[in-house]
């Protein structure tokens, strides 16, 4: 394992068992968001890093039950979250990298990723893994239930230009990585790009 994975599983495993504690007010963002991707009965949807699957429940409303919602996470603590949470019921888990899914080519319609995109080691390839798994004209929707300012001054840092999320930078990494952004919010009280798969 990369001692980027170990890092981010440890980050993440420690928080894991009060993570929504933490976060408890999220619940309308995540559900805004996932309406953004126009999802239809019947879609097929993978939650990339899913964490304690907060967006599995829009998810499943969203695709209904002949639909298919997965949600993969690389920490255990997690996806354990998820269970003890019953948000197993809305989607199936998978202990899975986002750098090598297990999921065959074009196999989905859509992907939501919330808060995922800074703890990638290879954004670029990271993002094109979730392009291989995604059919042509399918969504992704990179998501932050607060905006980059917010998320700065929570955290306790300052913006910078080299901010991955920044809309300079994010557009030509997806363009580069298989995606058309479409969309672009950055305000206090969400983050959303939004990209559909190129042909």
């Amino acid at each position: 394992m990369s001692d980027d994975h170990t890092h981010v599983q440890e980050f993440f495993g420690s928080r894991a068992a009060d993570w929504d504690r933490r976060f408890p007010d999220d619940g309308p963002a995540y559900a805004a968001a996932v309406a953004e991707l126009g999802l239809r009965p019947g879609d097929r949807v993978l939650d990339a890093g899913c964490g304690t699957g907060r967006a599995l429940t829009p998810l499943r409303a969203a695709v209904g039950r002949s639909g298919l919602v997965l949600g993969a996470d690389l920490t255990p603590a997690m996806l354990q979250a998820a269970v003890r949470a019953g948000r197993d019921r809305d989607g199936r888990l998978l202990l899975a990298d986002v750098a090598a899914l297990p999921l065959r080519s074009q196999s989905l319609d859509a992907v939501f990723a919330a808060g995922l995109i800074a703890h990638l080691p290879d954004p670029a390839g990271n993002l094109r893994e979730l392009a291989r798994v995604v059919r042509p004209g399918g969504v992704l929707a990179l998501f932050h239930p607060i905006g980059r300012a917010a998320l700065a001054a929570r955290q306790g840092r300052q913006l910078t230009a080299g901010d991955l999320r920044a809309e300079p930078n994010l557009r030509p990494l997806l363009a580069g990585s298989g995606w058309n952004t479409t969309a672009y919010i950055d305000e206090d009280a969400r983050f959303l790009a939004l990209a559909v798969r190129a042909g």
